[in-house]
Protein backbone atom coordinates (compact mmCIF):
# COMPACT_ATOMS: atom_id res chain seq x y z
CA UNK A 1 0.00 0.00 0.00
CA UNK A 2 0.93 3.33 -0.60
CA UNK A 3 1.33 5.63 2.12
CA UNK A 4 -0.28 9.14 1.36
CA UNK A 5 0.79 10.81 4.75
CA UNK A 6 2.88 13.14 3.24
CA UNK A 7 1.63 14.52 -0.24
CA UNK A 8 -1.74 15.72 0.82
CA UNK A 9 -2.01 18.97 -1.41
CA UNK A 10 -4.77 21.31 -1.29
CA UNK A 11 -4.91 22.90 -4.68
CA UNK A 12 -7.00 26.44 -4.81
CA UNK A 13 -7.86 27.15 -8.66
CA UNK A 14 -10.17 27.61 -11.50
CA UNK A 15 -11.64 24.65 -13.06
CA UNK A 16 -10.89 23.90 -16.82
CA UNK A 17 -13.75 22.30 -18.38
CA UNK A 18 -11.08 21.09 -21.87
CA UNK A 19 -9.66 19.26 -18.81
CA UNK A 20 -5.80 20.09 -19.95
CA UNK A 21 -5.03 23.45 -17.00
CA UNK A 22 -6.65 24.66 -14.12
CA UNK A 23 -7.78 22.68 -11.39
CA UNK A 24 -7.99 19.48 -13.78
CA UNK A 25 -4.11 19.91 -14.68
CA UNK A 26 -3.59 19.85 -11.02
CA UNK A 27 -5.97 17.13 -9.74
CA UNK A 28 -3.75 14.84 -12.31
CA UNK A 29 -0.66 15.76 -11.50
CA UNK A 30 -0.55 15.03 -7.86
CA UNK A 31 -2.23 11.89 -8.16
CA UNK A 32 -0.25 10.89 -11.24
CA UNK A 33 3.59 11.99 -8.75
CA UNK A 34 2.09 9.78 -6.02
CA UNK A 35 0.08 12.77 -3.62
CA UNK A 36 -3.27 13.19 -2.65
CA UNK A 37 -5.14 16.04 -4.33
CA UNK A 38 -8.17 17.96 -2.44
CA UNK A 39 -9.58 21.21 -4.04
CA UNK A 40 -11.12 24.34 -3.53
CA UNK A 41 -12.69 26.12 -7.16
CA UNK A 42 -12.01 29.48 -7.50
CA UNK A 43 -13.91 30.01 -10.98
CA UNK A 44 -15.74 27.63 -13.27
CA UNK A 45 -14.42 28.34 -17.45
CA UNK A 46 -15.91 27.23 -20.21
CA UNK A 47 -12.67 26.48 -22.31
CA UNK A 48 -10.78 24.22 -24.81
CA UNK A 49 -7.94 23.60 -26.52
CA UNK A 50 -8.99 26.98 -28.68
CA UNK A 51 -9.59 29.10 -25.96
CA UNK A 52 -11.90 30.56 -23.04
CA UNK A 53 -15.29 31.16 -23.84
CA UNK A 54 -16.32 32.18 -20.53
CA UNK A 55 -15.71 32.65 -16.64
CA UNK A 56 -17.99 32.07 -13.70
CA UNK A 57 -16.07 33.39 -10.75
CA UNK A 58 -16.77 31.26 -7.76
CA UNK A 59 -18.72 33.20 -4.38
CA UNK A 60 -16.28 34.37 -2.19
CA UNK A 61 -17.96 32.81 0.59
CA UNK A 62 -18.02 29.43 -0.76
CA UNK A 63 -14.37 29.79 -1.74
CA UNK A 64 -13.72 30.22 2.09
CA UNK A 65 -15.83 27.28 2.87
CA UNK A 66 -13.96 24.84 0.80
CA UNK A 67 -10.83 25.87 2.13
CA UNK A 68 -12.02 25.31 5.77
CA UNK A 69 -13.92 22.01 5.12
CA UNK A 70 -10.47 20.37 3.69
CA UNK A 71 -7.99 21.73 5.98
CA UNK A 72 -10.63 21.37 9.15
CA UNK A 73 -10.09 17.24 8.33
CA UNK A 74 -8.02 15.98 5.72
CA UNK A 75 -5.06 18.95 6.26
CA UNK A 76 -2.80 19.47 3.80
CA UNK A 77 1.34 19.06 3.49
CA UNK A 78 1.42 21.70 0.29
CA UNK A 79 -0.73 24.35 -0.88
CA UNK A 80 -0.65 25.25 -4.60
CA UNK A 81 -2.59 28.47 -5.67
CA UNK A 82 -3.54 28.77 -9.35
CA UNK A 83 -6.42 31.00 -10.99
CA UNK A 84 -7.99 33.70 -8.51
CA UNK A 85 -9.79 35.97 -10.93
CA UNK A 86 -11.08 38.89 -9.35
CA UNK A 87 -9.69 41.03 -5.99
CA UNK A 88 -12.64 39.39 -4.11
CA UNK A 89 -11.53 36.04 -4.23
CA UNK A 90 -7.50 36.71 -3.51
CA UNK A 91 -8.62 38.59 -0.25
CA UNK A 92 -11.18 35.40 0.71
CA UNK A 93 -7.95 33.19 -0.20
CA UNK A 94 -5.45 35.49 2.01
CA UNK A 95 -7.70 35.54 4.73
CA UNK A 96 -8.52 31.75 4.68
CA UNK A 97 -4.46 31.26 4.66
CA UNK A 98 -4.12 33.46 7.92
CA UNK A 99 -7.25 31.29 9.35
CA UNK A 100 -7.17 27.64 8.50
CA UNK A 101 -2.94 27.20 6.98
CA UNK A 102 -1.17 29.56 8.28
CA UNK A 103 1.76 27.07 8.94
CA UNK A 104 1.47 25.14 5.60
CA UNK A 105 3.89 25.72 2.59
CA UNK A 106 2.24 27.24 -0.35
CA UNK A 107 3.10 27.74 -3.89
CA UNK A 108 1.47 30.12 -5.88
CA UNK A 109 1.20 30.59 -9.66
CA UNK A 110 0.35 33.73 -10.39
CA UNK A 111 -1.83 32.94 -13.25
CA UNK A 112 -2.91 36.34 -15.28
CA UNK A 113 -3.48 34.58 -19.16
CA UNK A 114 -4.57 31.68 -20.74
CA UNK A 115 -2.24 29.99 -23.21
CA UNK A 116 -4.58 31.80 -26.29
CA UNK A 117 -4.25 34.98 -24.52
CA UNK A 118 -7.46 35.41 -22.38
CA UNK A 119 -6.87 37.42 -19.07
CA UNK A 120 -7.88 35.26 -16.08
CA UNK A 121 -7.07 38.12 -13.47
CA UNK A 122 -8.71 41.63 -13.37
CA UNK A 123 -5.94 44.05 -14.25
CA UNK A 124 -6.59 45.47 -10.67
CA UNK A 125 -6.29 42.02 -9.27
CA UNK A 126 -2.77 42.10 -9.72
CA UNK A 127 -1.57 44.17 -6.55
CA UNK A 128 -4.06 42.51 -4.13
CA UNK A 129 -1.60 39.46 -5.55
CA UNK A 130 1.84 41.20 -4.85
CA UNK A 131 -0.58 42.32 -1.37
CA UNK A 132 -2.15 39.59 0.44
CA UNK A 133 -0.30 36.78 -1.33
CA UNK A 134 3.10 36.53 -2.03
CA UNK A 135 4.34 37.69 0.75
CA UNK A 136 2.58 34.77 2.09
CA UNK A 137 3.99 32.30 -0.26
CA UNK A 138 7.26 29.75 0.12
CA UNK A 139 7.44 29.69 -3.65
CA UNK A 140 6.20 31.38 -6.32
CA UNK A 141 6.36 30.41 -10.21
CA UNK A 142 6.04 33.01 -12.69
CA UNK A 143 6.38 32.99 -16.44
CA UNK A 144 8.36 35.90 -18.67
CA UNK A 145 5.17 38.24 -18.54
CA UNK A 146 3.68 37.48 -15.15
CA UNK A 147 6.96 38.46 -13.59
CA UNK A 148 7.09 41.15 -15.73
CA UNK A 149 4.14 42.59 -14.71
CA UNK A 150 4.56 41.89 -10.96
CA UNK A 151 8.10 43.88 -10.94
CA UNK A 152 7.16 46.61 -13.06
CA UNK A 153 9.75 45.89 -15.56
CA UNK A 154 10.15 43.79 -19.49
CA UNK A 155 11.63 40.63 -18.84
CA UNK A 156 12.62 39.58 -22.42
CA UNK A 157 15.96 37.53 -21.78
CA UNK A 158 18.30 35.98 -19.74
CA UNK A 159 20.38 38.99 -19.18
CA UNK A 160 16.80 40.94 -18.02
CA UNK A 161 15.90 38.00 -16.60
CA UNK A 162 19.23 38.11 -14.23
CA UNK A 163 18.35 42.11 -14.07
CA UNK A 164 14.80 40.72 -12.26
CA UNK A 165 16.06 38.90 -9.53
CA UNK A 166 16.20 41.68 -6.76
CA UNK A 167 13.22 42.69 -7.44
CA UNK A 168 11.60 39.28 -7.50
CA UNK A 169 12.97 38.45 -4.34
CA UNK A 170 12.01 41.79 -3.07
CA UNK A 171 7.87 40.71 -3.50
CA UNK A 172 8.23 38.47 -0.37
CA UNK A 173 7.93 35.24 -1.24
CA UNK A 174 10.48 32.58 -0.25
CA UNK A 175 11.69 31.47 -3.45
CA UNK A 176 10.95 32.59 -7.09
CA UNK A 177 10.90 29.61 -10.15
CA UNK A 178 10.91 32.14 -12.95
CA UNK A 179 10.09 30.43 -16.46
CA UNK A 180 11.99 30.81 -19.74
CA UNK A 181 9.34 29.61 -22.06
CA UNK A 182 8.72 32.88 -23.62
CA UNK A 183 12.11 33.63 -24.21
CA UNK A 184 13.50 33.56 -28.07
CA UNK A 185 15.24 30.77 -29.23
CA UNK A 186 15.91 27.07 -29.41
CA UNK A 187 17.37 27.34 -25.70
CA UNK A 188 14.51 27.78 -22.72
CA UNK A 189 16.12 29.10 -19.36
CA UNK A 190 14.73 28.93 -15.81
CA UNK A 191 15.43 30.31 -12.86
CA UNK A 192 14.96 28.92 -9.11
CA UNK A 193 15.82 32.21 -6.93
CA UNK A 194 16.20 31.50 -3.16
CA UNK A 195 18.08 32.58 -0.16
CA UNK A 196 20.71 30.63 -0.68
CA UNK A 197 21.90 31.68 -4.45
CA UNK A 198 20.27 31.04 -8.01
CA UNK A 199 20.05 27.93 -10.15
CA UNK A 200 19.68 27.51 -13.56
CA UNK A 201 18.07 25.02 -15.61
CA UNK A 202 18.03 24.97 -19.69
CA UNK A 203 16.36 23.23 -21.94
CA UNK A 204 15.60 23.00 -25.40
CA UNK A 205 12.72 23.95 -27.20
CA UNK A 206 10.19 21.01 -28.05
CA UNK A 207 8.34 22.28 -31.53
CA UNK A 208 4.94 21.33 -30.39
CA UNK A 209 1.19 22.85 -30.13
CA UNK A 210 0.36 20.56 -27.41
CA UNK A 211 1.38 22.73 -24.53
CA UNK A 212 -2.09 23.74 -22.94
CA UNK A 213 -1.63 23.54 -19.01
CA UNK A 214 2.12 23.40 -18.37
CA UNK A 215 2.20 26.18 -16.30
CA UNK A 216 -0.16 24.73 -14.03
CA UNK A 217 1.19 21.00 -14.42
CA UNK A 218 4.27 22.29 -12.73
CA UNK A 219 3.14 24.36 -9.90
CA UNK A 220 1.41 21.15 -8.71
CA UNK A 221 4.31 18.66 -9.79
CA UNK A 222 6.45 21.03 -7.51
CA UNK A 223 4.04 21.38 -4.61
CA UNK A 224 3.78 17.84 -4.44
CA UNK A 225 7.37 17.13 -4.02
CA UNK A 226 7.23 19.88 -1.53
CA UNK A 227 4.49 18.21 0.18
CA UNK A 228 6.06 14.63 0.16
CA UNK A 229 9.61 16.69 1.81
CA UNK A 230 11.45 17.00 -0.76
CA UNK A 231 13.98 20.40 -1.59
CA UNK A 232 12.95 23.02 -3.18
CA UNK A 233 15.77 22.04 -6.00
CA UNK A 234 14.55 18.57 -6.02
CA UNK A 235 10.95 19.15 -6.43
CA UNK A 236 11.85 21.85 -9.19
CA UNK A 237 14.42 19.38 -10.89
CA UNK A 238 11.27 16.69 -10.95
CA UNK A 239 8.56 18.99 -11.66
CA UNK A 240 10.52 19.81 -14.81
CA UNK A 241 11.84 16.70 -16.01
CA UNK A 242 7.80 15.54 -15.37
CA UNK A 243 6.41 18.52 -17.95
CA UNK A 244 8.90 17.79 -20.41
CA UNK A 245 8.00 13.91 -20.75
CA UNK A 246 4.08 15.10 -20.48
CA UNK A 247 4.74 17.41 -23.43
CA UNK A 248 6.79 14.62 -25.46
CA UNK A 249 4.05 12.26 -24.91
CA UNK A 250 1.05 14.60 -25.13
CA UNK A 251 -2.17 12.40 -27.06
CA UNK A 252 -3.04 15.34 -29.89
CA UNK A 253 -6.15 15.77 -28.35
CA UNK A 254 -8.23 18.98 -29.86
CA UNK A 255 -7.33 21.40 -32.77
CA UNK A 256 -5.46 24.63 -30.63
CA UNK A 257 -3.10 24.38 -28.01
CA UNK A 258 -3.31 20.87 -26.97
CA UNK A 259 -3.13 19.17 -23.44
CA UNK A 260 0.00 17.02 -21.99
CA UNK A 261 -0.02 13.49 -21.07
CA UNK A 262 -0.24 13.61 -17.39
CA UNK A 263 -0.46 9.94 -16.80
CA UNK A 264 2.84 9.29 -18.62
CA UNK A 265 4.23 7.74 -14.76
CA UNK A 266 1.57 5.64 -14.47
CA UNK A 267 1.78 3.97 -18.45
CA UNK A 268 5.56 3.31 -17.24
CA UNK A 269 4.31 1.65 -14.04
CA UNK A 270 1.52 -0.41 -16.20
CA UNK A 271 4.21 -1.43 -18.96
CA UNK A 272 6.91 -2.64 -15.93
CA UNK A 273 3.89 -5.24 -14.49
Amino acid sequence: MVSLSRGRVLIIAGSDSGGGAGIQADIKTVTCLGGFAATAVTALTAQNTKGVFGIHPVPESFVRDQIAVVMEDIGADCIKIGMLATTGIIRAVSQALDDFAADVPVVLDPVMYAKGGHALLEPDAVQAMKEMLIPKSFLITPNLPEAGALVGQDILDESSMVHAIDALRALGSSAVLLKGGHLDGDLLVDLLIHADGVDRFQGERMLTRHTHGTGCTLASAVATGLAQGLSPLASVTRARDYVRVAIETAPGFGHGHGPLNHNHTLQVHRAAH
